[in-house]
C-alpha cells in the first residue's frame, strides 16, 4: 500500500496538481446549473451517504460546481431542498458531459451498466471517472476495455461508512481520518491521478494508491471474509433458536455485538461477494484450515495450542490502530456498571445533555457475560464518547470499553 505524497505541502501555495483541479473545464462545453467558465464541475452520480458526503465536502469550495444525478425526480428534488448539490438532474447525459470529475457512487452490482453508458456519451476532454465501490479489478478491468476518448478511469474506495444510510446520513466528516484507497491503471495519466488526489484532499481522509487486485485480496480478508462469518454464525444460532427459543433470549451483549455487520444490506452484499468471488473462494478456504485447526485442538485436549491461539490473536489484534477508520466502522461506545435503582438512566443522560454530549443510542444489557457493564451508551463521535467517558467517571461511575 503505497500512500500517495501530498500535492501541496506547503499551505499557502498550491501545487500545480491542485491548480488544474480548478481549471480543467474548457471551452465551448455546455455548462448546466449556472456553471461559469473556469469553474470545475464535480458530477455525483448517486448522491446517498457516499455521495453525499463527498458532495459536501467539495460544495461552496472555490471554483467548484457540484452536480447530482438521480433518475428519480424525488431523489433529486430531496438533494436540492437538502443543499447537498448545487445542482441535480434526471438526465445521466446532461450531468456527465458537463462533468470534469465524476465519481460513480452506485452499488458494485450496477457499476459496469454505468460505465457502458458513460462509454457511449461524449465526455469531456480529460474527464476523470471514479467510483467508491469495495472491490477495484472487475470495474477496473471493464473501465478499461472501454473507449472512454480523452476521459479515464480511476478506481477509488473510500473505506469509512456509517450504519445509517440515505442522503439524510451524509457527512461533510464521514472521511475524517479514513483510508481512500485509489487504485490507478498502469496507464493512467499521472497528471490526472494528482488532481483526483489534490481533490479528495478536501475529504481530510488518508489517500493511498493500491494495485486493484491487492486491493480485493485485503479488503476480502478484512471486511467481505468477516461479513459471510458472522452471517453464517447468526444463521447457526437461528437454526438453533428455532429448536429452543432460549437461544435468542440469551444471544444479547457480546453475541449480538460481534455479529452486528451480519445486519448489513443483503443486495449491496450479494453484488460484492459475487463480485470478488474468485478471491473470497481462496479465503473461504484458509478460514477453513483455521476451523479445522481449532476441531483438531479440542478433540485432542490440547490446552497449550488454544491458550497460544488467544494470545496471538490479542496480540496481533492489540497492535491494530484504534482511532484510524476502517473497513467496518468503528461503534463509540462505552458500558457503565450502574446501581439498580429508578431514576439512574435518567440521571445520567440528563448530565450528557447538561453538558452537550450527544448521545445516539442507549441500551440496558440483560445477558451479561463477556460485557463489563450494565447500560450501554453510544456516540457517533469519538469525541463525545471522550467527553462522556471523563464525565461519568469524575461522577463515580466504573466505565468500560
Amino acid at each position: 500500500m503505497e500512500p500517495v505524497p501530498d500535492p501541496y505541502p506547503h499551505h499557502g501555495r498550491q501545487s500545480a496538481a491542485e491548480r488544474s483541479v480548478h481549471r480543467r473545464a474548457g471551452a465551448g462545453t455546455r455548462r448546466i446549473g449556472g456553471a461559469r467558465p473556469g469553474m470545475t464541475t464535480i458530477a455525483i452520480v448517486g448522491v446517498g451517504l457516499i455521495g453525499g458526503s463527498l458532495a459536501l465536502c467539495f460544495k461552496g469550495q472555490p471554483g467548484m460546481r457540484v452536480v447530482g444525478y438521480s433518475p428519480r425526480a424525488s431523489s433529486v428534488r430531496k438533494y436540492m431542498e437538502r443543499g447537498v448539490v448545487d445542482h441535480a438532474t434526471t438526465s445521466l447525459k446532461e450531468a456527465a458531459e458537463a462533468a470534469d470529475i465524476l465519481f460513480l457512487c452506485v452499488p458494485v452490482g450496477r457499476l459496469e451498466a454505468y460505465l457502458l453508458e458513460l462509454g457511449q456519451l461524449q465526455l469531456r476532454p480529460g474527464c476523470i471517472i471514479t467510483d467508491v465501490g469495495s472491490t477495484k479489478a472487475s470495474v477496473s478491468a471493464c473501465a478499461a476495455r472501454l473507449e472512454l476518448g480523452e476521459a479515464c478511469f480511476i478506481g477509488g474506495h473510500p473505506m469509512a461508512g456509517s450504519e445509517r444510510s440515505g442522503v439524510e446520513a451524509a457527512s461533510a466528516h464521514l472521511f475524517e481520518n479514513a483510508y481512500y484507497v485509489l487504485t490507478p491503471q498502469p496507464d493512467a495519466p499521472e497528471s490526472a491521478v494528482e488532481r483526483l488526489t489534490a481533490l479528495l484532499r478536501l475529504t481530510k481522509a488518508h489517500i493511498v494508491r493500491m494495485d486493484a487486485g491487492v486491493h480485493d485480496e485485503v479488503v476480502g480478508a478484512i471486511s467481505h471474509l468477516p461479513h459471510m462469518i458472522a452471517a453464517a454464525l447468526v444463521n447457526q444460532v437461528r437454526g438453533y433458536h428455532a429448536q429452543d427459543p432460549i437461544y435468542g433470549s440469551l444471544a444479547a451483549g457480546g453475541f449480538r455485538d460481534i455479529t452486528r455487520i451480519a445486519s448489513a444490506d443483503p443486495v449491496v452484499w450479494r453484488d460484492i461477494l459475487l463480485n470478488n468471488k474468485q478471491v473470497l473462494l481462496r479465503l473461504l478456504g484458509d478460514w477453513n484450515h483455521e476451523v479445522a485447526s481449532f476441531a483438531r485442538m479440542l478433540e485432542q485436549d490440547d490446552a497449550e495450542a488454544i491458550e497460544a491461539s488467544f494470545r496471538s490473536a490479542g496480540e496481533f489484534r492489540g497492535q491494530l490502530p484504534e482511532r484510524r477508520k476502517g473497513m467496518i466502522h468503528s461503534l463509540y461506545e462505552c458500558y457503565v456498571d450502574v446501581p439498580d435503582h429508578p431514576g439512574i438512566i435518567g440521571s445520567i443522560t440528563t448530565e450528557l445533555g447538561k453538558h452537550r454530549v450527544n448521545l445516539s443510542n442507549i441500551q440496558i444489557i440483560e445477558s451479561r457475560e463477556d460485557v463489563p457493564g450494565v447500560l450501554r451508551l453510544s456516540f457517533r463521535e469519538q469525541q463525545d464518547l471522550d467527553a462522556a467517558t471523563q464525565l461519568l467517571e469524575s461522577s463515580g461511575y466504573a466505565v468500560h470499553f
